[in-house]
């Protein structure tokens, strides 16, 4: 886990009681939700094995021990857990190599937490290689913090991933503005007590308590943020 923090004396809007910004990666800020589903399919073709569309929406947002588990116990395919992570995370690998879109409205929302200094975690169940490589297209200067998900005792759907961000930045999970694109995802930051905005990428989300749904990161600004969370 990353830990250059800065100091909590931002300039904020009257009336905002927003502390810090957690955002997650995969599907949220880059477009690579697909990317992991292509590595998928092509690992498995090459055990031998179709993968079904409709699984899609079982693996995606979720622990990559689940993911992985999932396909291997849906298909019966001759492999070990452990070596299908490791290819798993290799393709993947490859893949942002040779391309990393953002999502659009990405780059200025980070931007923008910047300039108004906003603590600001990246929080992600991918492994903190994946993580560490997808920084250098962000830009680690937009984070005060990043959470991988080899990092916590248990990563989403458990809260785990969102209280150890809030932690490391000295915040209240109840003040913090979570941006999330899978029902995974958003159930983690829910169980850890924050505001959440959903942006789906692969599966719907509906709108609930304490839960905003959008259909894109253009929608999302400091203001929108700071108006979820109010004295």
């Amino acid at each position: 886990m990353t830990s250059t923090v800065p100091a909590l004396g931002t300039r904020t809007a009257e009336g905002s009681a927003l502390q810090a910004v957690l955002l997650d990666m995969d599907g949220t800020l880059v477009d690579t939700e697909g990317f992991w589903w292509d590595v998928e399919v092509e690992i498995f073709a090459g055990l031998g094995h179709a993968l079904d569309d409709t699984w899609r929406h079982v693996v995606v947002g979720g622990p990559m021990t689940r993911s992985a588990g999932f396909l291997i116990e849906a298909t019966g395919a001759d492999i070990a857990l452990a070596e299908l992570m490791v290819l798993l995370n290799e393709g993947f690998e490859d893949r942002i190599d040779r391309a990393l879109p953002l999502m659009p409205g990405a780059a200025r929302l980070l931007a923008e937490l910047s300039e108004y200094e906003i603590p600001t975690a990246l929080v992600s169940a991918s492994h903190r290689r994946i993580i560490d490589r997808v920084l250098t297209s962000l830009g680690p200067q937009h984070f005060a913090l990043s959470v991988a998900g080899d990092e916590v005792p248990r990563t989403k759907p458990h809260p785990d991933p969102y209280l150890a961000a809030a932690a490391g930045l000295g915040v209240d999970p109840a003040r913090c503005a979570v941006v999330e694109d899978t029902a995974t995802g958003v159930a983690a930051a829910e169980a850890a007590g924050c505001h959440v905005v959903a942006v789906p990428s692969v599966a719907p989300i509906a709108p609930a308590a304490r839960r905003t749904v959008v259909t894109s990161l253009e929608d999302v600004d400091l203001a929108f943020l700071r108006g979820l969370i109010t004295l």
